[in-house]
């Protein structure tokens, strides 16, 4: 398996080539997307090259979702816990984004790991933004503390007009994903895979792993939710997550593991998909090789062709042979 890297690798190799070029003053407009539909927008002026604007555009949320100011909820408190003073939302954004951070270079740290550090996170923005709601929740978990939303259902977008579903417990979360996929080869394998993936977490070198279910029909926890919500192809994923899931370290790694796992199935369903592909190509290729072995070499037919000769034999001869194979008798 391949996990997703928390990190925009496009973003990073942005902000390391501008940090390491800001004196050249080059002016700066790029814009792209990255899955689950997030654009990102880089702007740099030459007027002020310490200067970078950042933006963001997230997946527009199906209703019950948490967001507040067209962000999720606490992504704010987030971005100011992750960054400091070295990022400055602007209120508005920029139009068509949810979210504009303004950057000041000058304000990095001197210590070359410090600063790495800082522009990697940078570069995890997504999973800053919108984790904010997961992170909280499991925030309260791993001090073993009552989360604001205990017992009750909580709806976390990740996908445009889809979201997954958390119920925060005192000892527990409890997080379902409604597996959707359009394709219907899509949706044959990754119920194949997704079936795979509960069997493997049986075995005995996953003890420690969160329990995995997956069911055709919605969580009886789902009670309640509308039926557009529950509108899932693939059925339904269904996560456990204790307090030594998310000690420490291990939060950052939870908290994106659940925000990208949709685009984590749909990796490898994809991945699985090219590679049936590939064998079927080149089994194609290997019997048409056989075939074109099997076929008779036509430039030796043509001269064997040409040396073959007849003599038509003529009366005389042809009583001739017939006495003399008389005689041998």
């Amino acid at each position: 398996m391949i996990l997703l890297q928390s990190q925009s690798k496009y973003l990073l190799q942005l902000l390391t080539t501008r940090l390491l070029n800001i004196d050249k003053g080059v002016e700066l407009d790029c814009q792209w997307f990255e899955f689950d539909d997030v654009r990102f927008n880089v702007q740099a002026s030459a007027k002020n090259p310490h200067i970078l604007l950042l933006s963001v555009s997230l997946p527009s949320p199906p209703p019950g979702a948490m967001f507040d100011g067209g962000l999720p909820s606490g992504a704010i408190e987030a971005i100011k816990a992750a960054y400091g003073t070295v990022v400055q939302i602007l209120d508005p954004p920029k139009d068509g984004f949810n979210l504009t951070m303004k950057l000041n270079f000058t304000k990095l740290s001197p210590d070359e790991e410090a600063r790495h550090a800082l522009l990697e996170k940078l570069a995890s923005v997504r999973e800053v933004v919108l984790g904010a709601p997961l992170r909280v929740i499991l925030k309260h978990l791993a001090s073993r503390s009552l989360a604001p939303d205990t017992g009750r259902l909580v709806s976390v977008v990740h996908r445009p007009n889809e979201s997954f579903f958390l119920i925060p417990q005192a000892e527990k979360v409890t997080v379902i994903f409604p597996m959707r996929f359009k394709d219907s080869t899509d949706i044959i394998l990754a119920t194949s895979f997704l079936q795979e993936f509960v069997e493997a977490r049986r075995s005995t070198s996953l003890n420690s792993a969160p329990s995995c279910q997956w069911s055709p029909t919605p969580p009886q926890e789902l009670q309640g939710v509308p039926e557009e919500a529950l509108s899932a192809n693939a059925g339904f994923v269904a996560f456990v997550i204790f307090p030594r899931h998310v000690e420490g370290k291990k939060l950052d790694r939870t908290v994106w593991n659940l925000s990208t796992f949709h685009a984590y199935v749909s990796y490898h369903v994809k991945c699985s998909e090219g590679f049936m592909h590939t064998r079927m190509r080149r089994r194609v290729e290997s019997l048409i090789e056989a075939l074109d072995r099997a076929k008779p070499d036509q430039d030796t037919t043509k001269k064997v062709g040409t040396k073959t000769s007849f003599k038509r034999l003529s009366l005389k001869d042809s009583r001739s042979n017939s006495n003399s194979k008389a005689s041998w008798r």
